[in-house]
């Protein structure tokens, strides 16, 4: 929260692909002393565009490659007139890496989205004023510490299927058995139940009074990975904080999303055009 970010130098490095609707490219930012990598979706109509920056799931960057994770979400956004920029955060793809990452809780790729944002600001095919984020799974997580961190610099959120608000459930979850990472950052931090402020600090929930922008939640009751009760307990905060919070749940669908798919994403574009994105 009391960083001061200067997210700049977007550049669209090389086309990757043509289609009628728009092109697809590889792209470049400063993400501090950082480079990340991403690909970028420019329509081919008129611009100025509404845009969002799209934050993808965990992936073990030993076998990301750039743009990977959300390909269906990039394609359906940019034939809907949106300037997709997907990030692939510090470590991944051709992003330089930060030893530290995993240490520091993953919290550099909520700096790399919020410079994402920033950067993308400044390119000539977007309405500076019109830029929303989507994240999935890991991603969702990301968007809410973005929410929380840099209120007003987006103008709407949306979530699919994501992680818990509280950073203590996915430490248990996914972190607590990866030795060596975990012992490294108990040894740093302390457990949560000795050092509860250090993770209270950390965990978005505790933060949600400081959002402005309205959010919409995405989640299947079939979810093996991230309990659908996670983001019910998120909505459930979220409200009692006074903010415009939605979510949609799908019986039977998974993590990854299926036959619902196409009507997550329709509800998406409403709720993204009913806030100004």
């Amino acid at each position: 929260m009391a960083k001061k970010y200067d997210g700049r130098n977007l550049r669209l490095v090389r086309v990757l692909a043509r289609y009628a609707a728009y092109t697809r490219y590889h792209v470049t930012y400063s993400s501090g002393r950082l480079t990340i990598s991403g690909i970028m979706n420019v329509p081919t109509t008129p611009g100025p565009h509404p845009a969002l920056v799209l934050n993808h799931g965990y992936i073990d960057p030993a076998v990301y490659t750039n743009g990977r994770g959300l390909m269906r979400e990039q394609d359906y956004l940019a034939r809907r007139g949106y300037v997709v920029l997907h990030t692939d955060y510090r470590n991944h793809a051709q992003s330089t890496d930060d030893p530290r990452a995993e240490l520091n809780l993953r919290l550099g790729y909520t700096e790399d989205v919020i410079n994402a944002v920033l950067a993308l600001r400044t390119s000539q095919y977007v309405d500076p004023e019109r830029i929303g984020l989507l994240g999935r799974s890991m991603g969702g997580g990301i968007t809410y510490n973005v929410l929380v961190a840099q209120p007003g610099l987006v103008k709407a959120g949306v979530v699919f299927a994501p992680v818990s608000s509280d950073t203590v459930d996915n430490f248990n979850r996914w972190t607590r058995d990866e030795r060596p990472v975990a012992t490294a950052i108990v040894r740093a931090y302390g457990e949560p139940a000795r050092n509860p402020t250090f993770w209270r600090n950390v965990s978005p929930v505790n933060f949600f009074d400081r959002v402005t922008e309205p959010v919409l939640i995405h989640h299947g009751t079939s979810d093996s990975t991230c309990p659908i009760s996670w983001s019910r307990e998120t909505l459930a905060a979220l409200k009692a904080a006074g903010k415009d919070a939605t979510m949609y749940t799908y019986p039977g669908e998974e993590h990854a999303f299926g036959p619902a798919w196409p009507t997550s994403m329709a509800r998406t574009v409403a709720f993204l055009k009913q806030h100004g994105v």
